[in-house]
């Protein structure tokens, strides 16, 4: 099997990092929720740089499992997330990883973004831990309506507390591309990232309402014989590096009319 896929080191090394708090500095801590931003090393100029950013909650009133399954129920996420603007997934690259793709929108004049990612998922007893990290797909190369962003890697880290509790922890590092300043990105992530996660609790709440009349019984990411994906080689893919694409971000008038909607 190709190494691109994430071992049982990858699934360590980030369980660990959301559970640091060595070289993170807090942001925000309000209401059961926290920020927290990697400290860049003191020889680099912190505005040049794409930050690390750490978003933890503290979820009474839902279970892991259940915020598991919204975090890989692709269906659902049409219903929740207000700035997507397509989700798919694309071929299995083994019975805990596949590649999919995601755009969404992004306020005027920016052009929409995309971004094509292999996820990849551990689950014990009581912890689930996603991965994602950005790659190239032969078929999926990037388009001229979107600028094809770069997840350098992006996850979640669900610890449960209880029946119906859990830790919830969002980790990234992620580039939108773009002629957005470095700067800008960190600070506007900083600032988002607390509405975001109360957008993913209330999703989780609402998921079991939902799930009841929509294919109740499919949960593919749990029970691999219902996956009818194709299978793909993983050496097919390569990662996707930000300093590869270009720093395109402009929308033509016709563009700018097609649904760029604010978040």
């Amino acid at each position: 099997m190709s190494s691109i896929l994430p071992d049982e080191a990858v699934f360590a090394d980030f369980r660990r990092q959301c559970l640091s708090t060595d070289n993170w500095v807090n942001k925000y801590d309000s209401n059961g929720m926290q920020v927290w931003v990697e400290v860049p090393a003191k020889k680099e100029n912190r505005g040049s740089k794409i930050h690390k950013i750490k978003c933890k909650i503290v979820i009474r009133d839902v279970s892991a499992a259940t915020m598991y399954d919204v975090l890989h129920d692709n269906q659902y996420r049409r219903d929740w997330d207000p700035n997507m603007e397509d989700s798919y997934d694309i071929a299995r690259l083994s019975a805990n990883a596949d590649v999919g793709y995601y755009s969404w929108r992004c306020l005027k004049p920016l052009k929409k973004r995309d971004v094509l990612t292999l996820r990849s998922w551990k689950v014990t007893d009581d912890e689930y831990v996603i991965v994602n990290f950005s790659v190239k797909h032969p078929k999926y190369p990037p388009t001229s309506k979107f600028v094809r962003a770069v997840s350098i890697l992006t996850g979640y880290f669900i610890k449960a507390t209880g029946p119906t509790s859990c830790i919830f922890t969002y980790l990234s590092q992620a580039d939108p591309k773009g002629l957005i300043p470095k700067v800008v990105v960190n600070t506007a992530t900083q600032m988002l990232a607390p509405k975001v996660m109360k957008c993913v609790h209330k999703a989780g709440q609402d998921y079991s309402a939902w799930k009841e009349n929509n294919s109740p019984q499919h949960k593919p990411w749990l029970h691999p014989d219902q996956n009818t994906l194709p299978m793909m080689d993983p050496a097919e893919l390569s990662i996707q590096r930000a300093d590869s694409l270009e720093d395109v971000d402009t929308c033509t008038k016709e563009e700018g009319q097609d649904g760029e909607d604010s978040p």
